[in-house]
């Protein structure tokens, strides 16, 4: 047999496959050749049944058998010679519209010999094979190679390609979606005509123009704290979400499971990676059936190496995103995305440890979901709860998101801004929208919206991810800011077609709309103003502003102040007691100092919105005191 290394084009690799080969002999005859303990064998046999998987994916995921040798010996067992596309590369061109269909079944024209096309295959079978004739003609013939070959091959041959598709699929195909126009000329001049008009009102008569703009925020205040009155309200009655039982659990059997591709887009993060190795590793579904993408930046060297040194298994694979701007994990996650090979999706992030049986109850969700649910939330929350006063905010911030907001928003049909992690897609649905926005950097937030436009739903599953909460206020800040930033960007794309809007959403999703992503940085802008106002009145007994307060005006004003800020601590205090946070729960009372800070990024998003639109401003994972302790474990084990 031929090998790796071979040089030159006067030699004729390709070959027909042996007609006699027996896939179901694959097991017999690698303990045969030595290359497999027939114990390991007995064991893969077994998981074979249970899990209707390919034998050679059960050895590799569990490590084995090196991938070269199996993929060499599968290459022999069907009479192929095998070829190192890395120093063979491929000289025969792809057909663009094929690219999706070969990096499934494995497949890549090589070159061609003698006027016929050869096709190298990482999964040589009688499927593969007829697929090829069907696609390619007859008369093709075959090599063997690896499946890291032919990912390696599919980057090289179309970088150019899937990067320009990341980049502009949505902007070209659907521009009134695209965040890359940020804000459009309509849109303009309705802003130039506003200030236009409060500039001429305040010429005019300049105490009923403030007046009337101070009516309008304390209205805005108030529609948002009625609206998210409304969540909690629906969101504390448990059976709003998809509640999936230990039972429904139990009854999926893991053959009819399907193939579950998980992307994790990483920079810079080499001393987190073992960490989520290892809780990737702890996920309770069929190993041979997940297909987990390290979605990594090309330059990125110091990651890649680290995962090169792990010796990871089969499951994972690298995908190097090659460089262009705007460097955001929604473009890296699209160009990713064409390389997936499972019905459904989900992205982690680099610190995130998911419950070990959420992949099966995602999908046990989606079976008990009506046609038009394509995205499945989970619950996001915190590992290092307890760590410092930051952590302590954000982890009772995000049970209140979690476990009452969003429940909520579903139930009433309001669109969801999905959290940056632990979605699960159909992958098809996603694809259909065309994935991510790689110009917002909220890019689930606006997905979440922009799928109920396209009238398909999202729900929330009661399954919990755990993150590592940020301990560095200036690194919270960064990653707030972001977050203000892309809310902003969200509304102003979504809100270019106002009447569109209205009528693919209804009147509950238009209007929560509005207060839920419009509100949240209203008051987030706005808040430090009145505060201020209020706390100049209250210590210096100031009558300067009395003119902009008439007696309504002030009894609005009051609600909002004591009764909207006492139902938000108090509905803090609530989420930590749900979650048994109970050590937690006083620190609800300092929430007011929480959203000063929320109000100093949301001006920073704000001027980066205008300065910088694009910019991802990167959050550190990896500095909690307890990763250093975890990595070790991750290690050991």
């Amino acid at each position: 047999m031929q090998q790796s290394g071979m040089t030159g084009t006067a030699v004729a690799y390709g070959r027909q496959p042996n007609p006699l080969a027996d896939r179901e002999r694959l097991g017999e005859m690698l303990v045969e050749k030595g290359l497999l303990r027939p114990e390991h064998r007995d064991t893969a046999l077994s998981l074979q049944k249970r899990w209707r998987s390919r034998l050679g994916e059960i050895v590799l995921a569990h490590r084995w058998m090196t991938a070269l040798r199996l993929y060499q010996a599968l290459s022999e067992h069907f009479g192929l010679d095998f070829v190192d596309l890395v120093e063979n590369p491929p000289e025969a061109p792809l057909n663009p519209d094929l690219f999706s269909a070969c990096a499934e079944r494995q497949v890549i024209p090589w070159r061609y010999e003698n006027n016929r096309l050869v096709l190298a295959v990482a999964d040589p079978g009688p499927e593969t094979f007829t697929w090829a004739r069907r696609t390619f003609g007859p008369e093709v013939l075959f090599v063997g190679t690896s499946k890291f070959d032919i990912l390696w091959s599919l980057q090289l041959d179309s970088d150019f390609r899937l990067t320009h598709d990341a980049l502009t699929l949505l902007a070209d195909r659907a521009p009134e979606h695209s965040a890359r126009e940020v804000i459009t000329r309509p849109q303009l001049l309705t802003l130039y005509g506003l200030l236009t008009v409060l500039l001429v009102a305040l010429a005019l008569s300049p105490v009923n123009a403030l007046i009337g703009l101070n009516v309008l925020i304390t209205l805005g205040f108030l529609a948002t704290f009625a609206l998210k009155l409304v969540l909690v309200w629906y969101g504390s009655r448990r059976r709003i979400d998809i509640k999936v039982t230990e039972d429904d659990v139990a009854s999926l059997r893991e053959e009819d499971l399907p193939v579950y591709t998980v992307l994790v887009p990483m920079y810079r993060e080499p001393e987190i990676l073992p960490i989520l190795a290892n809780a990737l590793r702890k996920l309770d579904y069929p190993a041979s059936k997940l297909d987990i993408k390290l979605v990594l930046e090309s330059d990125d060297r110091e990651t890649i190496e680290a995962a090169k040194r792990l010796g990871l298994e089969a499951i994972f694979e690298i995908i190097r995103v090659p460089p262009s701007s705007p460097r955001t994990k929604p473009k890296a996650c699209n160009y990713a995305l064409r390389f997936a090979r499972g019905q459904f999706v989900t992205i982690y992030d680099a610190e995130d440890k998911p419950e070990p049986g959420q992949l099966k109850r995602v999908v046990a969700a989606f079976a008990k979901s009506a046609p038009e649910v394509v995205c499945v939330q989970a619950r996001l929350n915190y590992y290092n709860a307890d760590e410092n006063w930051l952590t302590r905010m954000f982890t009772l911030e995000y049970t209140l998101w979690f476990d009452f907001y969003l429940p909520a928003l579903e139930y009433l049909r309001i669109p969801i801004p999905l959290g940056g992690t632990s979605n699960h897609f159909r992958i098809q649905a996603l694809r259909s929208v065309y994935a991510w926005d790689p110009y917002n950097v909220t890019e689930d937030a606006d997905l979440g919206v922009r799928l109920v436009q396209q009238g398909y739903r999202v729900s929330v599953v009661n399954s919990t991810t755990f993150e590592e909460a940020n301990v560095s206020i200036p690194n919270w800040i960064r990653q707030r800011s972001r977050w203000f930033k892309g809310y902003m960007q969200t509304w102003l794309v979504h809100m270019r077609d106002p009447v569109h809007l209205y009528r693919s959403t209804g009147f509950r999703g238009f209007w929560g709309f509005q207060f839920f992503i419009g509100g949240g940085v209203l008051t987030a802008l706005a808040a430090p103003l009145l505060w201020l106002i209020y706390a100049l009145w209250l210590a210096a007994g100031t009558r300067a502003f009395d003119f902009l307060f008439p007696p309504a005006l002030v009894y609005l004003s009051l609600l909002n102040l004591l009764l909207a800020n006492g139902f938000f601590i108090y509905m803090t205090l609530v989420a930590g007691f749900k979650r048994d946070y109970f050590k937690l729960a006083p620190y609800a009372l300092t929430v007011p100092l929480y959203w000063l800070l929320q109000s100093f990024a949301a001006y920073k998003g704000l001027w980066q919105l205008i300065s910088r639109p694009f910019y991802w401003e990167k959050t550190n994972h990896g500095i909690s005191k307890y990763v250093p302790a975890e990595r070790k474990a991750a290690l050991r084990e």
